[in-house]
């Protein structure tokens, strides 16, 4: 909590309270305004809080998230690797809040790029990224708030939580913490992956946190061409698994007038250099809100 913010706060509520019989005219904006104070007040301790959590996380005896980085030739072998469009087409969304994205990208991958995980070891996104802010370089990109596309500092950092969450269920590495859409904003038109394979993020509280349980560290590349955002996992050693990603169970349901809930499970399949199936794990269960019409026929082309 910002103790300026709070005392500021409740300095006005009191002026307000005294001056209520004084000023009947303008009360309704005292009101207005008072209740927007109060909100004020309250998201900036909620805030607080949540970087308090988040922090204590970071420094509780357990979990070691003391990673570092190198950029030798030690890492030879690719053991997953992915590339997202920079720039989509988005009907109706201003232009620049893509290109601004690119510019968070570029600074987050700056962040990433040559981290070693090494066994036991875990990668949390924002410990390494940090809070996106107009002073660290961050701008105003495309944001899902409540499945309204807006603008806030930071956006689009989710392409790369994305990337960083699908590239990783192609690994044995695990997945510690990671948090799915709640809306399913844009229909399947040109999809290459499953529904609910992605991982959103939101300073501090919505992380991704990925942890080494293998006996080989795992070093992240992740760079921007001049189209797309690229990442691979690469290990010293070749790797001896290979894994796919399964979509089951999918369907959709009718929760109301004019809402569709949209649900899937991912599994993880892992076979071994010659094909055979060893293991098999469920690693997702999704559903989100649909803000589009589901059912529509395939697009003519």
């Amino acid at each position: 909590m910002r103790p300026g913010l709070w005392q500021h706060t409740t300095h006005s509520a009191t002026l307000f309270v005294g001056a209520a019989g004084a000023a009947r005219s303008g009360r309704g904006d005292d009101v207005a305004d008072f209740r927007a104070r109060e909100r004020l007040a309250h998201s900036a301790a909620g805030a607080a809080y949540r970087r308090l959590k988040r922090e204590l996380q970071w420094r509780t005896p357990g979990t070691d998230f003391r990673v570092h980085r190198a950029r030798d030739g030690a890492f030879a072998h690719t053991v997953a690797e992915h590339a997202t469009p920079l720039i989509r087409d988005l009907a109706g969304l201003d232009p620049a809040l893509q290109l601004n994205k690119v510019t968070n990208l570029r600074l987050a991958a700056g962040r990433l790029d040559g981290v070693v995980l090494e066994p036991g070891m875990r990668l949390s996104f924002w410990r390494e990224v940090g809070k996106p802010t107009h002073r660290r370089g961050f701008l105003d990109g495309l944001v899902l708030d409540h499945g309204r596309l807006t603008a806030g500092v930071g956006g689009g950092l989710c392409q790369m939580t994305n990337l960083l969450y699908w590239m990783t269920l192609h690994t044995p590495l695990q997945v510690t913490e990671r948090w799915r859409h709640s809306y399913d904003v844009f229909p399947d038109a040109g999809r290459t992956q499953p529904f609910g394979s992605g991982a959103t993020c939101a300073w501090p509280s919505l992380d991704l946190q990925i942890e080494n349980v293998t006996s080989v560290p795992y070093r992240l590349r992740v760079a921007l061409t001049d189209t797309h955002l690229a990442g691979a996992w690469e290990t010293p050693g070749p790797p001896s698994r290979r894994y796919a990603i399964e979509e089951r169970a999918h369907r959709i349901t009718h929760e109301g007038p004019g809402a569709y809930v949209r649900c899937n499970e991912l599994w993880r399949l892992e076979y071994d250099l010659d094909g055979l199936l060893v293991t098999q794990r469920r690693v997702a269960a999704n559903n989100a809100l649909m803000m589009y019409e589901p059912f529509l026929p395939p697009a003519v082309p």
